[in-house]
């Protein structure tokens, strides 16, 4: 028995042996050497004053890194430089050169190896604006460019502001002046200068200067030239005050007459029914206040008239009574049709509906540009009231770059229409709780958009409470089962919803977290709708671009 233990003793050592002799001899597993992983930023790319801050994730095998920094997307490239270390300061010390104030820049990485066979490829690391200038100059508004001169306020701090000069946009180190203006005693006291002489549609760098010291610059984008008022198709009213003056001016015009409103006067609407094609607009001038039509009633269109289009330009139309007031509501009995009915860069606030048609007036193309429309009862944007053949329509309908606030009903139509097209708006609260988003009522033959319905770059808030209920749904369609959705980059906030069965197809595409009051500054007072939240995906690219962020 001794023996046979250990011989299965002796057989155990030698099995084990052999293990590690084999072992010892199998070759050590080895690796092929691969490229360094592109640079990732530890915190999103930031600027204090004008420089950069970069901040990328430390890679240990990592001896240097190159940073690159361009204005325009890398087709150039304004500096170079090679760093050894993960957090660095684009500063004049660093690059050689300052950057320039409120300026946005693009910057990549690439880190290096000891072996520069596996440097890392490059890695884009995305946009950052440089900061202001520190200026006593006032960021111009919308109301300090007109088209063929400027509004240049500041802050009377200091030295006072004695010159101001205009340079080229592309002048990046304000070097060479294209022209020089002195301020007054009495402007350097306000605080304020007009720069005129500026060509249209033109940008221009103004800069302001204490003696020859530079205290600020801003980029100034003049206007599209305005009408000129001795032009024999303009009727100028800007030296008539009389409310009554757009009434006798109308019944007075030519086809095609360009009626020119005084800015901040009120005027009300004229009474007797518009038989031609006609522009009334605001005239240029620097303020707040557009120029105002007024109405208790509301405007109508000649029985039987063709007429090729009715514009208003940069003007407030205001109605009296949500309950009550249109800016046109025709019924006519002989065939009435308008090709154009424009709004551009209005504010049109308190009717019943902004155009009802009846019985047989067509509008062929109806759009809103441009615009903030507010406080609209139950007629809405449009309606187009009357059934079956010989109904009125509204054929083509674009709202674009717009802001759209408390509507009761927001499109109610009981014929067919063309195309509807919304881009680049902000909706909110509209319709009203319960109350139709597209309405077309017409029965069976006269219930679609024909082309389909367009909804892109847009962002949509909750229901119009006006009941004070707590409940802010909305039903989405009556109509249109053949009717097709286009929806794209178009949000909805968390407190949008459409009631049971009325639901859109693919609206929204794309759904924000949180609510409309977390989104937007001031959603239900004050018509401010900036982006209160900087983390929202659509900031740069959704909604009425007067409210969006910018980089």
């Amino acid at each position: 028995m001794k023996i046979l233990n250990f011989r299965i003793y002796g057989l155990f050592l030698a099995l084990a042996a052999g293990i590690i002799l084999m072992s010892g001899c199998k070759e050590e597993e080895t690796f092929a050497k691969t490229r360094l992983f592109r640079p990732v930023l530890n915190e999103e790319l930031m600027a204090e004053l004008n420089t950069i801050i970069v901040n990328i994730g430390n890679i240990r095998e990592a001896v240097s890194y190159t940073l690159e920094v361009s204005r325009d997307t890398f087709a150039t490239i304004d500096y170079t430089v090679e760093v050894d270390t993960h957090y660095v300061v684009l500063s004049e010390a660093v690059l050689g050169d300052e950057l320039l104030w409120n300026t946005l820049y693009q910057v990549r990485a690439t880190a290096h190896a000891a072996d520069p066979a596996f440097d890392s490829k490059e890695s884009d690391l995305g946009n950052v604006r440089t900061e202001r200038f520190p200026s006593i100059l006032n960021i111009p508004g919308v109301n300090d460019v007109i088209d063929v001169a400027a509004r240049v306020t500041w802050q009377t701090l200091g030295a006072p502001v004695t010159k101001v000069r205009t340079f080229a946009p592309d002048d990046i180190k304000l070097d060479n002046p294209l022209a020089e203006y002195d301020v007054s005693a009495e402007g350097q006291e306000a605080g304020e200068a007009i720069v005129a002489g500026l060509d249209p549609e033109t940008e221009y760098q103004i800069a302001i200067y204490s003696g020859e010291t530079l205290r600020g610059w801003e980029t100034y984008v003049t206007l599209v030239k305005g009408p000129d008022p001795s032009d024999p198709n303009v009727v100028d009213l800007t030296d008539n005050e009389d409310p009554d003056a757009v009434g006798a001016a109308v019944m007075a015009a030519a086809d095609g007459n360009i009626i020119l409103l005084k800015k901040g006067v009120l005027y009300n609407f004229p009474s007797e029914n518009l038989t031609r094609s006609i522009t009334i607009r605001g005239a240029y001038g620097f303020g707040a206040q557009k120029a105002i039509l007024f109405t208790t009633g509301n405007w109508n269109i000649e029985n039987g008239a063709t007429i090729g289009h009715i514009r208003f330009v940069d003007l407030e139309l205001r109605g009296e009574d949500i309950g009550g007031d249109y800016v046109f509501n025709p019924n006519n009995d002989m065939t009435t049709t308008v090709d154009e009915l424009t709004f551009d860069n209005c504010v049109i606030n308190h009717f019943r509906g902004i155009i009802r048609v009846r019985s047989s007036v067509y509008v062929r193309n109806y759009t809103i540009n441009d615009c903030i429309v507010h406080n609209i009862g139950g007629y809405g944007i449009f309606t187009a009231d009357t059934d079956g053949d010989g109904g009125a329509a509204i054929d083509n309908i674009t709202l674009s770059n717009s802001t759209f606030s408390k509507v009761n009903t927001f499109m109610t139509s009981r014929q067919n229409s063309q195309s509807l097209v919304i881009d680049a708006c902000t909706v909110s609260e509209a319709p009203t709780t319960g109350g139709r988003l597209f309405r077309w009522r017409g029965g069976d033959g006269f219930n679609n958009v024909i082309n389909g319905i367009s909804i892109t770059n847009t962002v949509w808030g909750h229901g119009w409470d006006e009941g004070m209920t707590g409940a802010y749904d909305i039903r989405g369609r009556e109509g249109l089962e053949n009717t097709t959705f286009n929806i794209v980059n178009t949000y909805a906030t968390s407190d949008f919803s459409f009631s049971e069965g009325t639901e859109i197809p693919g609206f929204p595409a794309l759904n924000y977290s949180g609510t409309a009051a977390d989104l937007w500054v001031a959603p239900y007072e004050g018509l401010n709708f900036n982006f209160k939240d900087a983390g929202f995906a659509g900031k740069y690219d959704a909604g009425d671009p007067r409210w969006r962020a910018e980089l």
